[in-house]
């Protein structure tokens, strides 16, 4: 635990640092106290402070401030994109230009913020309309979701000018086009619900390759939180044979399918309503060859998961809004089979809004495009990491 606080402080650190490298002089110090501030009001007097020098700014420090956005936390980013906000907005005001050509280059790196570039498209658009519109047009797979949102909802907008016109073929084909890239949920549903209308239904759970049928065990302990950190015997070895104590007496692995369009598993289902628990959920995944990919997971619990006994990732907090893909894990498929388990805690809470105990993935390319499991006898043997 101390050694993955260590490297969590050193990761940070050196953020910070690359941060702050390359801005003015006058601007660094503001910057650092502003990504500093954190939960609960923490740093806020002092961010205070820092804001209003950065945000008494002109042109020229609008790029840095959009550069000092990369890696910055969410309580950062909202201090930060304030004093853009003020800088953009008095320099208009007194009819001075905003470096449209800087904002364009800047949107264009996919490596910064996305919600730094989502600002940058926003002062352009603010510039010059027109240009965002065409900008748009090659963004439907942009990794800022709020800038896919807008790329999405211009082609629902020309799919429903089609619609006006009769003209249904081209309707369809766009809303269809407008699908595949689509992550906003209200978004989804509008398309799949007009291409129903239009005779065109969409299986979302198989559209999106959400992974359906899975082997689920649980409950066990997490009284007090601790179960996140706790290691079970499914996170040792996956023995489908095997029966483990659990919290509420002997638990063993169980059939579980969801139905659900959008893939969540739940394991309420079956294992029981019930606080203070983790869970698990494994499936296989069949690849026809080794390659890259992403695992995409989202749900509103804490959760861990492994792939082929290797430990990926891990999200500790309880009760976030979920989202689809909300967290991409970058890993490697071997040939043939490989193994997914999901470990999913619930905590105390009791409140109608923390019921949830579920989360949803799918296996994608890095754009999102996602891939099916395939048949196991079309596969090569590959060697269990079990």
């Amino acid at each position: 635990m101390l050694m993955k606080l260590f490297l969590r402080t050193l990761v940070l650190s050196c953020g910070v640092g690359l941060a702050l490298a390359g801005l003015p002089p006058e601007m660094a110090e503001p910057v650092r106290v502003l990504r500093a501030v954190g939960p609960e009001g923490q740093g806020n007097v002092a961010a205070s402070a820092a804001w209003k020098k950065l945000a008494a700014g002109n042109v020229s420090t609008l790029l840095p401030l959009l550069d000092a956005m990369d890696g910055a936390n969410d309580y950062a980013l909202n201090w930060l994109r304030a004093a853009v906000d003020s800088v953009a907005s008095r320099e208009l005001a007194a009819g001075r230009k905003l470096p449209q050509a800087e904002l364009n280059e800047f949107l264009r790196d996919m490596k910064h913020s996305p919600r730094a570039r989502r600002l940058a498209f926003e002062l352009v658009m603010r510039v010059d309309p027109a240009a965002t519109d065409q900008l748009l047009a090659g963004m439907l797979n942009d990794p800022s979701l709020e800038i896919r949102h807008d790329a999405v909802q211009k082609l629902i907008d020309q799919a429903d000018k089609e619609l006006a016109r009769t003209n249904k073929t081209a309707a369809v084909s766009l809303f269809q086009q407008a699908l595949g890239p689509a992550r906003d949920v209200q978004q989804i549903d509008g398309i799949a619900g007009k291409l129903a209308e239009l005779g065109q239904p969409v299986d979302l759970q198989k559209h999106f390759g959400f992974l359906a049928d899975w082997k689920v065990i649980g409950p066990f302990d997490n009284t007090g939180n601790k179960g996140f950190e706790t290691v079970y015997p499914p996170e040792l070895t996956i023995d489908l044979t095997a029966e483990y104590d659990g919290k509420l007496g002997k638990v063993r692995w169980q059939d579980y399918t969801t139905k659900h369009q959008y893939g969540m598993v739940d394991l309420n289902q079956p294992c029981g309503k019930l606080k203070e628990v983790a869970g698990y959920a494994t499936t296989d995944f069949y690849s026809d060859k080794a390659r890259a990919v992403e695992l995409r997971l989202g749900g509103k619990n804490s959760w861990r998961v492994w792939l082929n006994g290797r430990f990926v990732f891990a999200h500790d907090e309880y009760h976030t809004t979920a989202e689809i893909d909300q967290y991409r894990m970058p890993v490697q498929l071997q040939q043939g089979r490989n193994t997914i388990l999901v470990k999913v805690c619930q905590n105390g809470e009791v409140a109608d809004w923390t019921e949830e105990w579920e989360f949803q993935l799918r296996v994608t390319d890095s754009l999102g495009t996602p891939f099916a499991s395939v048949s196991k006898s079309t596969t090569a043997p590959a060697t269990n990491n079990k």
